[in-house]
């Protein structure tokens, strides 16, 4: 069995139809958000390359069709048309880091109607949960001003895949570290780590178990302050810390209660100690809104380590977006149901400085200055350039950050940018919408209309 069968049940039965009534020409499907979620400014596009390596090697197997046979009741037989099937379409895609808004085409898919059909679930998947997060922690990079985030979100994601997906995008946005092994190792970041209350508890007391650490570990250390009174801890850790010499890097976590007041009180008993150098890490339930509140409060923490809220993007969880069918075999195609209307054609969209986006057809030219965002990053099933490195996303997402307005990088109440129509694309919206709601008025049917857009 292989991820082709990670789908919605009926993509596969439509797929059997378009098979058996020969329907094969060419589809493009535009997987777009409809609207940001509430409290966003603003979208990172993540998820493109697990996306093109899973459309790179699709294919059916013999087991993929007795699986799909199975749920379906029916004999292997019945699917023999499915098997052996390929991805040999083509994608344009806004490349993983660009800041996106809602109604743009984060990908869009061409390919034989069945293929464009299969892939559905799992692109949406793909680039859902992880524009979701990426979105999530950028927050938190510009709440932070400057300061270093480290993920922590692996004990508390949706499972093992999903915390490797919020340890890569937190560094896509710019995160520090990771506490996650998995991840650090196999994509470059550096891991970061201190040590759980319960290691505290275990010893006979605070002080042992610091000293203990210290004897395991001879490099910079980070101890956790707060298991029983905070203030006790600090100057524990202190007394300690200044004993051992270890030079820059250690630290101290702070990981509940009033962080800012805590931070201060530690600040002070560090800097009275003669440690001036030592830094303190703030974690516990914090994501963009509470770094906000402790950063204006003035709270001397120097790093901050997000894990729960920012894993599953607590407040926005999940994105409206859809994976649309809007042109089959040169025809245009669009949905007419109420609140959820499409618009037909293979789109591009431009982007202009200090301007609103624009989402245009694919066969326009851009304006003076404006930057295409859509690029075709696989053709006939095979990727047109090696895959894209965190670096590069990075480098997308701070250049995109930069010329954000304030309005939409604020992190209460922000006020997203929206794109606007090319006048051809609203043409082509309006003509189309017309001729389908002429062919379905009653007494006619769609076969007495043209639906062909020139």
């Amino acid at each position: 069995m292989s991820d082709a069968t990670t789908t919605d049940l009926y993509e596969v039965t439509m797929a059997m139809s378009y098979l058996q009534e020969g329907m094969c020409g060419p589809a493009t499907f535009s997987l777009f958000v409809r609207d940001l979620p509430p409290g966003r400014g603003f979208l990172v596009s993540a998820g493109l390359e697990p996306a093109l390596d899973f459309l790179t090697g699709y294919r059916i197997e013999r087991e993929d069709v007795k699986e799909f046979a199975e749920v379906l009741h029916r004999p292997p037989r019945d699917l023999e048309q499915l098997l052996g099937l390929e991805f040999d379409g083509d994608v344009r895609a806004i490349p993983e880091g660009r800041i996106v808004f809602g109604g743009e085409p984060l990908l869009e898919v061409t390919a034989r109607m069945p293929q464009a059909q299969l892939v559905e679930t799992y692109l949406l998947s793909q680039l859902c949960h992880q524009t979701t997060v990426a979105s999530k922690a950028a927050r938190c990079v510009l709440a932070a001003g400057g300061r270093p985030l480290v993920d922590f979100s692996l004990r508390r994601t949706h499972g093992p895949q999903a915390g490797f997906q919020a340890a890569r995008l937190g560094a896509l946005v710019g995160f520090a570290a990771t506490s996650n092994v998995a991840a650090a190792t196999a994509l470059g970041i550096t891991a970061s780590g201190t040590m759980a209350h319960s290691y505290i508890e275990a010893f006979p007391s605070e002080e042992e178990a610091f000293r203990a650490f210290v004897r395991t570990h001879p490099g910079p250390v980070t101890f956790l302050v707060d298991t029983y009174d905070t203030d006790r801890g600090v100057t524990t850790a202190a007394r300690v810390l200044r004993e051992i010499h270890r030079g820059p890097g250690c630290a101290i976590r702070l990981d509940s209660g009033d962080l800012a007041e805590l931070a201060q009180r530690a600040r002070k008993i560090l800097d009275v100690a003669g440690l001036p150098d030592v830094r303190i890490i703030a974690s516990g339930g914090l994501d963009e809104y509470a770094i906000d509140d402790l950063v204006r409060a003035g709270a001397p923490i120097d790093v901050y380590a997000v894990g729960t809220r920012v894993g599953v993007a607590a407040d926005a969880p999940f994105l409206d977006a859809a994976y649309k069918l809007v042109e089959y075999s040169g025809r245009p195609v669009m949905k007419l149901s109420s609140a959820k209307v499409t618009a037909p054609g293979r789109k591009q969209v431009f982007r202009r400085p200090g301007q609103a986006d624009v989402i245009g057809l694919r066969g326009e030219k851009p304006s003076d200055g404006a930057e295409p965002l859509l690029h075709t990053v696989m053709r006939g099933g095979h990727r047109t350039d090696s895959p894209d490195r965190l670096a590069g996303a990075h480098e997308r997402f701070i250049r995109d950050l930069e010329a954000l307005p304030a309005s939409a990088r604020a992190i209460s109440a922000p006020e997203p940018l929206r794109p606007v129509m090319s006048q051809s694309l609203e043409t082509l919206t309006s003509d189309l919408r017309k001729r389908l709601e002429t062919a379905i008025r009653p007494g006619k049917t769609p076969g007495q209309a043209e639906l062909r857009t020139t």
